[in-house]
């Protein structure tokens, strides 16, 4: 089996993923990578997605926030890894066989997300996508786009742009 996972990709560059208002909803559906984190599911979409790779050894980078798990060399760049799990504010778990590294980017600049697991790729309809739920200043709130309904299944979906403001990441060394 592979060590990493190549994401299909329209013919849209990684580098104009959503960071323009409304992008990330247009047209009649969108496809997003969903995965889980602490047990709940969340949606990346997948214009925003390079790759998906197994766990490898990272570089610590001293002073960095907290959530900053360390970079990475990704076929010689070097790429900052973000756990999902200490950004949203929960305790942190041992990695395991299913722990992936979601490559995404954002402003033009490569970053892993670590989670959990890897569910699936999926295609939403808009009409299934409701707007982000009024829930006050709940931890990780900020970073939400919006909640995926699929059913009785409910995915929150991440807001990149807010969840990797450049100020959270490590400076870019590639």
């Amino acid at each position: 089996m592979s060590a990493m996972a190549a994401v299909p990709q329209s013919s849209t560059s990684p580098d104009s993923s959503t960071e323009s208002s409304g992008s990330a909803l247009s047209g009649e559906s969108v496809q997003f990578v969903t995965c889980r984190v602490e047990g709940e599911e969340f949606a990346i979409d997948i214009l925003s997605v390079q790759e998906i790779i197994r766990m490898v050894d990272l570089t610590i980078v001293p002073k960095t926030a907290p959530y900053v798990e360390g970079v990475i060399n990704l076929r010689g760049r070097i790429v900052p890894v973000i756990n999902l799990r200490r950004r949203f504010g929960m305790p942190d778990v041992a990695k395991t066989v299913h722990s992936r590294i979601v490559i995404v980017y954002v402003r033009k600049r490569a970053v892993g997300l670590l989670v959990d697991a890897v569910s699936e790729v999926m295609r939403v309809a808009k009409s299934q996508i409701e707007p982000t739920p009024s829930i006050g200043s709940a931890m990780g709130a900020e970073f939400v786009q919006g909640v995926g309904r699929i059913g009785e299944r409910l995915m929150t979906i991440l807001d990149l742009s807010r969840l990797l403001v450049a100020s959270t990441l490590p400076p870019d060394a590639s």
